[in-house]
């Protein structure tokens, strides 16, 4: 696996996984600063070696869109209801579901969209929630952004973990 480095905003905020390439860039130009490295070194030019970065933080603060305004994709779904059925609790063959079907006006939103498994999905068609009885466990809403670092990176050093908790 390629070695990953957290980003931060200067507010300490995460807002990104990046690769070790990216960071080095920003390092070298002089626009973030290491927080966490590695032990090991990296080579460069003839005779000379940087930090291996494990977090960085950016010199300046970068506008993150709103959770909400972040696209909608399987991964980030599917980790935002814990890998499991708004429905019945099932792990295997999970699809995405609109609680408000699009077909009766629901939109592709993060308040209306929920993991369900096949078998869910089907019965619930394209009823309402109310019509058949059939209530996620939990409100649809978007995702906290530790959700999207963890689709980034499902494997997170010791190091990430003061600056994700205090995003939490």
């Amino acid at each position: 696996m390629a070695h990953q480095v957290l980003v931060l905003n200067a507010t300490y905020e995460p807002i990104n996984v990046c690769s070790i390439q990216r960071a080095m860039v920003l390092l070298l130009k002089e626009k973030a600063e290491i927080l966490e490295e590695a032990s090991r070194r990296l080579r460069g030019v003839p005779g000379r070696t940087y930090p291996c970065p494990h977090v960085i933080r950016l010199h300046y603060r970068v506008r993150v869109p709103r959770y909400e305004a972040r696209r909608i994709t399987r991964r980030a779904l599917f980790a935002r209801d814990g890998y499991e059925c708004q429905y019945c609790g099932a792990q295997n063959r999970l699809t995405v579901d609109h609680v408000v079907p699009r077909s009766r006006g629901g939109r592709s939103s993060w308040d209306n969209v929920v993991t369900s498994c096949a078998p869910c999905n089907s019965r619930k068609g394209n009823a309402l929630p109310a019509e058949i009885e059939m209530f996620p466990k939990t409100t649809p809403r978007p995702p906290a952004p530790a959700v999207f670092i963890a689709v980034a990176a499902p494997r997170r050093p010791p190091s990430w973990a003061p600056y994700l908790a205090l995003a939490s």
